[in-house]
């Protein structure tokens, strides 16, 4: 190899999309002579039963057909290959509700990971039927931080060594602490399981392993994009972590956020696309020499598809079709959910529909239980369970206009507008109204139909019960503050169900037009 590729080589460790094709490109017995090996990592995260293809202006993009097409695609072209994925693969679509994971492990076992993650939808169809699909999925599912209570067991296998062209790599699996707010919907099991401190569970692990030779620890992460920069900062000189593949907050990246040395990538959500790491590993020195890393676009121009993997879907689909297709109503237009940390039509349109159904005061949504952007202007009953597919019952409960004020102002802190979306907040049926100054962190007005909230006045709400479960996580309310004002009162088994008779015993749905909120975010820090 000549001087100025070893001088290339040796100078970057990360130097973006412009070295790509020539890490691809490199002569496999050139970088033998300098004990180089190429390792290419794929990655997923957050796919939420994101099977189907999508029509955009350039074609068809996404759906596990082509996404499969491409993996196969890169373990023919290149020699070594790992694909991961770092949690969701459940949750998202009419056809993983209808078989509650059962088609979705079903399709992954198609996609052949070489290792996975839980995600904190993993638990939507309790902890029992996780524990069962685990069973039936034919990749190892790892995670090192979910415990049993009783006998501090592991629900998971901690880790996963994948031994390839003579590198060790240790695969370490990690749970947002987010998990136990759907796990203990469940009154038995749910009591009995606990999330420990995740940095805490990786040391246990590499500690462990130190003397088996490992040549790379990557962790597979589903705790957030922040959090993966605290848990580098946390670990990075002491553990020798050499990257975090991480999921659970859809970020999209152009480039790997690095903290402490260590690469931080995620795949955005669902289908749309794919990461890549192409890696060239020195042997002698035990380490990675370089990498580059993007994020691919599965488009029907770049990747084959996957002809078994669509039979299987279309045959899913069929029935789903056949069971879910009836119309339920109309709307003027499309109603979207861009976002989740501000006042949406999609929002406002389902928040209404319970709060009128159910007759109360009002209707507090949390934004996370919307999973799609957009519903109509035809509405089939698939349309809906595939936007909100909870089937919480929905409790009653007496909220004082002080409670409401203190729970709003908790709403409208900085990190929840300003600083990211993914932050819990959520959507508000029609007559009530606020309006949030972000600099001076004031309430300028807060009104129920028309009129000023008072302290005294007492208001009947409704939101799902895993909400109510967290009141004082998710509206900075202690829970048996609430309940001074009276027993709160289951008023549906299902909120989807909810949604559904609303919808049908609507011929034409158009929102009133009035703003739920009005944030002024001008001259705000970090506006």
């Amino acid at each position: 190899m000549d001087q100025d590729v070893i001088s290339r080589l040796r100078e970057f460790k990360y130097q973006g999309k412009q070295n790509l094709k020539y890490l691809r490109e490199l002569n496999l017995d050139a970088l033998k002579q300098r004990h180089l090996k190429k390792l290419t990592i794929l990655h997923s995260n957050d796919l939420h039963g994101d099977f189907l293809a999508e029509e955009v202006d350039s074609g068809l993009v996404g759906g596990v057909s082509m996404l499969s097409g491409y993996i196969s695609k890169v373990r023919n072209e290149e020699k070594n290959v790992i694909y991961a994925i770092a949690g969701d693969m459940l949750r998202g679509s009419i056809i993983d509700s209808e078989y509650k994971g059962l088609s979705t492990i079903e399709v992954m076992n198609l996609l052949t990971p070489d290792v996975a993650t839980i995600g904190n939808h993993e638990v939507d169809y309790g902890l029992a039927h996780l524990l069962f699909i685990e069973k039936c999925a034919n990749f190892p599912i790892i995670n090192a931080n979910m415990y049993l209570v009783s006998n501090g067991t592991r629900l998971f296998s901690p880790h996963f060594i994948i031994k390839i062209d003579g590198i060790k790599i240790l695969f370490i699996g990690v749970l947002t602490e987010e998990v136990l707010a759907s796990a203990r919907q469940e009154e038995l099991i749910g009591k009995m399981i606990d999330v420990r401190a995740e940095a805490d569970e990786i040391r246990k692990v590499v500690d462990a392993y130190r003397t088996h030779d490992i040549d790379l620890t990557i962790l597979l992460t589903h705790i957030g994009f922040e959090e993966d920069k605290r848990l580098a900062a946390e670990l990075a000189h002491d553990y020798a972590i050499d990257m975090i593949i991480g999921g659970h907050t859809h970020t999209y990246l152009e480039e790997p956020c690095v903290v402490e040395g260590i690469p931080i990538v995620q795949a955005a959500v669902g289908t749309a696309q794919i990461g890549r790491f192409d890696i060239l590993f020195d042997e002698f020195h035990n380490r990675i020499d370089s990498y580059t890393w993007e994020l691919i676009p599965i488009t029907e121009d770049r990747c084959p598809r996957d002809e078994a993997l669509e039979e299987l879907i279309n045959s899913l689909k069929k029935t789903t079709d056949a069971k879910y297709g009836r119309i339920l109503t109309r709307l003027p237009c499309t109603y979207t959910h861009p976002v989740r940390n501000r006042e949406t039509d999609l929002g406002d349109l389902l928040a209404e529909g319970m709060r009128a159904q159910l007759e109360v005061d009002l209707a507090l949504l949390g934004s996370g239980s919307i999973r799609g952007e957009k519903l109509g202007p035809i509405v089939t009953l698939q349309d809906l369970l595939e936007v909100y597919p909870y089937e919480n019952p929905m409790i009653g409960f007496h909220m004082t206009g002080g409670q409401l004020r203190r729970a709003v102002k908790f709403l409208m802190r900085d990190e929840a507008i300003i600083q990211g979306d993914h932050c819990e907040n959520f959507q508000f049926s029609k007559g009530f109204f606020c309006e949030y100054d972000c600099s001076t962190h004031s309430i300028l007005q807060l009104k129920m139909n028309g009129k000023e909230v008072r302290d005294e006045d007492v208001f009947m709400v409704t939101e799902e019960r895993y909400y109510y479960n967290y009141m004082k996580e998710s509206l900075n309310i202690p829970l048996d503050e609430i309940e001074k004002n009276g027993p709160p009162v289951q008023l549906a088994m299902s909120a989807a169900n909810v949604l559904e008779e609303y919808m049908m015993s609507q011929e034409f749905i158009k929102l009133d037009g009035e703003p739920r909120l009005i944030i002024h975010t001008d001259n705000c820090q970090n506006s």
